[in-house]
């Protein structure tokens, strides 16, 4: 599975500038590559990257995670979310899971993994348990 270049070129502008709050990747089939869906600027929140998530498709997806520690200090953490809803096609899930590790190493940088089939295994409250 090919990486398209702006997939690489988008995280780091993500990671080093903060240019994004998240971005959300899809496998094209037909080109058997990994392109840029959609992307989130910094005001954007938590509801409208879910609210950007397929209900029925995969997708990888990357979100800056900002939070405050116990001793008050603001930090954040660079997520990778695999999602795979339950209802999405067997084949589709087959080539995410396959090419999922590949992809990721194309992106340096990202701290924290989640694997996620519906909405509650990557709420806030597993984002903020995750980074501490």
């Amino acid at each position: 599975m090919a990486v398209n270049d702006e997939c690489k070129l988008k995280f780091l502008e993500l990671k080093a500038k903060r240019t994004y709050r998240y971005i959300i990747y899809k496998i094209e089939e037909k080109q058997k590559q990994v392109v840029v869906d959609k992307v989130g600027e910094p005001a954007n929140c938590y509801d409208d990257f879910t609210a950007n998530l397929p209900a029925d498709e995969c997708r990888y997806a990357v979100y800056d995670f900002d939070f405050v520690t116990e001793e008050n200090c603001q930090k954040s953490r660079i997520f990778f979310i695999a999602w795979c809803p339950d209802t999405s096609r067997v084949r589709s899930k087959m080539i995410y899971a396959s090419s999922k590790e590949r992809f990721k190493r194309e992106l340096d940088g990202i701290q924290i993994e989640l694997q996620a089939t519906d909405p509650t295994e990557m709420g806030l409250d597993v984002f903020q348990s995750r980074a501490n």
